[in-house]
């Protein structure tokens, strides 16, 4: 049975990782607006390979979500509401 603290830390988790999944999805939109709207002609295959660079954002997305993924006992109640992703260092973002 989770504390508290487990249950706060599980929603500011889940505030978190969807913050940073629009911010993610936010920036690409932007940049494929931008660039094939407004700089069309320039649009070269060197800009889809510089989007698809961009995209590994969602790797490391994946590894934050699993990390803030909160753990469930077999009775379905939360045990712990995964690390704190208000700390520093990589985390952090």
């Amino acid at each position: 049975m989770a504390n508290q603290g487990a249950k706060k830390r599980k929603e500011e988790n889940s505030r978190h990782m969807t913050k940073l999944l629009r911010l993610i999805i936010a920036c690409n939109v932007i940049y494929v607006l931008v660039r094939m709207l407004f700089f069309y002609s320039t649009f070269t295959w060197k800009h889809w390979i510089g989007l698809l660079l961009t995209t590994a954002a969602y790797v490391i997305y994946q590894q934050l979500a699993s990390m803030a993924k909160p753990a469930y006992d077999d009775d379905g109640e939360l045990f712990d509401g995964g690390f704190d992703m208000s700390t520093g260092g990589v985390c952090g973002l």
